[in-house]
């Protein structure tokens, strides 16, 4: 390009630049489905977080360690904000009165929520009967886990007399699960209601490790 100049003195004109040609990015359709996907999902994650809330109420826990069979009182219980409580189906905080004076039917831990299940307005004992624990194999017991109110019969295991032969014959005795623990994975320790009368006979096959449980009702 040539500069124009003129005769005399006077400014010389500077050389003009060509216009810049601003070229318009396309934007691609996988990344505008994308923008629009994270627009949901952020709606989504708030409507999620709002129903969380609302979903908040108010439940009975367990302040301290209730035992098998213990009638409720005030301090074993405390007030707790749970969101999404419903699933568990929990106590609602509100009918403290109606869970006063029941019995834990199964050991109640501090911290955990307190369901219908676990409580029961019925004795553990009966009239003439003893709580007794027995610590089994799994193989000896009938279900994975058993219920408080579930009704076993305890059954002997053969045994070998002293001449080598096997014996035969069998004892049964009837009794109620109160609660049940297992403490390792080889032992199940079930809590029993059984008759005074067959608390020696049932301790004593227990011993020998000669007792099966066989579930006859369940609750």
């Amino acid at each position: 390009m040539s500069l124009a100049t003129r005769n005399g003195p006077g400014p010389v004109d500077a050389p003009i630049a060509p216009p810049k040609v601003v070229r318009q990015r396309r934007m691609r359709p996988g990344l505008l489905g994308l923008a629009v996907l994270l627009i949901a999902l952020g709606g989504l994650g708030a409507a999620f977080a709002v129903t969380s809330v609302r979903a908040t109420g108010t439940y009975l826990a367990v302040a301290r360690t209730v035992e098998v069979g213990t009638v409720l009182s005030q301090d074993d219980l405390m007030s707790v904000q749970v969101a999404g409580g419903q699933g568990l189906k929990p106590i609602r905080a509100g009918r403290i009165d109606e869970v006063l004076g029941k019995r834990a039917a199964v050991t109640l831990t501090p911290g955990t929520l307190v369901t219908e299940a676990q409580l029961t307005d019925q004795p553990l004992l009966g009239p003439g009967q003893q709580q007794i624990a027995l610590g089994l194999k799994p193989s000896a017991v009938p279900a994975r886990e058993l219920r408080p109110g579930d009704k076993v019969l305890l059954v002997s295991t053969p045994t070998k007399n002293t001449d080598g032969r096997t014996s035969t014959s069998v004892t049964r005795f009837t009794g109620t699960v109160i609660d049940s623990d297992r403490p390792e994975s080889t032992t199940v320790v079930v809590y029993l209601a059984i008759s005074v009368r067959d608390v020696p006979a049932v301790v004593a096959l227990a011993a020998e490790q000669r007792v099966a449980l066989v579930l006859t009702g369940s609750v």
